[in-house]
């Protein structure tokens, strides 16, 4: 997270010194890749934690909650 701050930081700068267009942009696919990195990783872990403490329950509103809850993140991450 620190990087990302750093890195988003970086690309203010450039904004504020009036930086090439297309050098902003690219910094900026930069950040939204490792944006996306980091949710890859929160992910990883809720699927590991989360995810697999509701599957093994016997709780199946929670379980059917969670699979609504994955799908709605899988279809709005698809939008970017």
């Amino acid at each position: 997270m620190n990087y990302l701050r750093g890195h988003l930081e970086g690309v203010r700068a450039m904004v504020e010194k009036d930086v090439y267009c297309i050098e902003v942009i690219k910094q900026n696919i930069a950040v939204m890749a490792a944006i996306k990195k980091v949710n890859d990783m929160i992910l990883e872990n809720h699927f590991n934690t989360c995810v697999t403490a509701v599957i093994k329950g016997n709780d199946e509103k929670a379980r059917k909650k969670m699979i609504k809850e994955l799908l709605t993140i899988f279809k709005t991450s698809h939008n970017f």
